[in-house]
């Protein structure tokens, strides 16, 4: 953390930045596996909606 002082004492603090890095595009393995989550999220929500319909 980077902190200055000015004339009358009060400190400033500045966080520190973060490297920068470029994101690197999903594998076939990992594009399975978001697809895999996706069904598996609509399905969920899908259940919960279908159940809050039934129950009222």
């Amino acid at each position: 953390m980077y902190t200055t002082s000015n004339e009358e004492g009060i400190l400033n603090n500045y966080a520190t930045e973060p490297k920068l890095y470029y994101a690197e595009y999903p594998s076939p393995e990992q594009q399975n596996r978001y697809l895999f989550q996706g069904a598996v999220a609509v399905l969920f929500v899908t259940s919960i909606v279908l159940i809050a319909l039934g129950v009222s």
